[in-house]
């Protein structure tokens, strides 16, 4: 399966490089320590000395402060790119894989098969509304891989994104009003970013400018918002799958909008090279933000699955995410995280591939449907 592109339409995708080869360290040789300096009494050291160093019983001398040693060959420095300067290999990157478990909500993220580094960024965190009552929080950003710095974007906009909730719903800030101008926090997290470009940008700093996309999810005890702008998604599972799942959000893509306008039918438009070239984006050179959010009452337990397409181009409908989604997801959500990156990941692991898992309580007594 070809990795979709998630360029803006003004901006053509970049090929995603494939993951260099991973070799495994040899293990380190150590001299044999030599005998005691024939200075030493039979009996011994004095009380309180110590032998004087011998540097044959030293291992390897370590590298010095701030430079770090190759993991595969141990000798050579590895340089700002993250490749050994003696074999090149590449070094493992602290965001190939990550993971967060909190008590009521776990995210995974993972850099996939094909691409170099992971350009997606995860924020989970929990607190409390005005009224006491608990609130979850799952922010996962998609990085634009054609635009500049992509990693930084999603990383920016996801931490904005949940500082912001984390602000504003404990003052008593509704959900949605609090997702919205989450999202606009994000943004401006994004747009601070095109400031920072090289000299030959330096009159247009927002040419190419560094982009992502942005979906986002608060769980309070009887409320479930969604916010997002791009083409991440957010997908409902029902606990006891006795009613159907659901997608929770629309894409700002070139095929959704083919659809919405009545110009292709969805197979038509999704099977176009066009169709994941998305139509909006955090980014200083997007069109005009339109952040969008919705707000749902569960009238059954359930999980939310906010993802990026590394995930759903492996599960698009709302009846094959609940397929892969494991029957105990609200019971471990960190379990059923990983599985769902392992999904995508078997299927091919084209992009970089996040998932975060929310499990939805029971709705409280007398709560409406969605």
């Amino acid at each position: 399966m070809q990795a979709p592109t998630h360029a803006p339409t003004q901006a053509p995708a970049q090929a995603a490089a494939h993951a260099p080869a991973r070799a495994s360290a040899e293990p380190d040789e150590y001299p044999l320590a030599a005998p005691l300096p024939p200075e030493v009494p039979p009996g011994g050291m004095p009380p309180g000395e110590m032998p004087p160093a011998d540097p044959r019983a030293a291992g390897p001398a370590a590298p010095p402060a701030g430079l770090r040693v190759c993991v595969a060959c141990r000798a050579g420095q590895v340089d700002r790119d993250g490749y050994c300067e003696n074999c090149g290999h590449a070094q493992p990157r602290e965001r190939d894989h990550m993971e967060q478990e909190l008590e009521a909500v776990a995210a995974v993220s993972d850099r996939g098969l094909r691409h170099h580094r992971n350009e997606d960024a995860f924020s989970v965190s929990s607190t409390t509304l005005s009224d006491g009552s608990p609130a979850v929080v799952a922010i996962v950003c998609d990085g634009v891989s054609s635009a500049t710095r992509p990693d930084e974007a999603s990383l920016a906009a996801s931490r904005a994104a949940g500082e912001s909730l984390l602000a504003a719903l404990p003052r008593g800030t509704h959900p949605q009003q609090a997702m919205h101008d989450a999202i606009l926090a994000a943004s401006g997290a994004v747009n601070s970013l095109a400031d920072r470009t090289p000299a030959d940008h330096e009159h247009q700093p927002h040419v190419n400018a560094p982009a992502c996309t942005l979906v986002g999810a608060v769980v309070t005890s009887g409320l479930l918002i969604i916010g997002w702008v791009g083409d991440s998604r957010a997908y409902w599972v029902p606990v006891d799958r006795s009613s159907p799942p659901a997608r929770l959000t629309e894409d700002d893509s070139w095929a959704a909008q083919m659809v919405a306008a009545g110009l292709m039918s969805e197979a038509e438009a999704y099977a176009d090279d066009r169709a994941h070239a998305i139509t909006g984006w955090l980014g200083a050179d997007a069109y005009e933000l339109e952040p969008h959010t919705a707000s749902f009452k569960p009238d059954r337990p359930g999980v939310v699955i906010v993802c990026t397409d590394g995930l759903w181009n492996y599960a698009e409908g709302a009846g094959e995410m609940a397929e892969v989604v494991p029957a105990d997801a609200a019971d471990r959500p960190l379990h059923s995280a990983r599985v769902l990156v392992g999904h995508a990941l078997d299927g091919g692991g084209h992009d970089n591939v996040t998932v975060a898992v929310l499990p939805f309580p029971a709705p409280p007594q007398g709560a409406g449907s969605a």
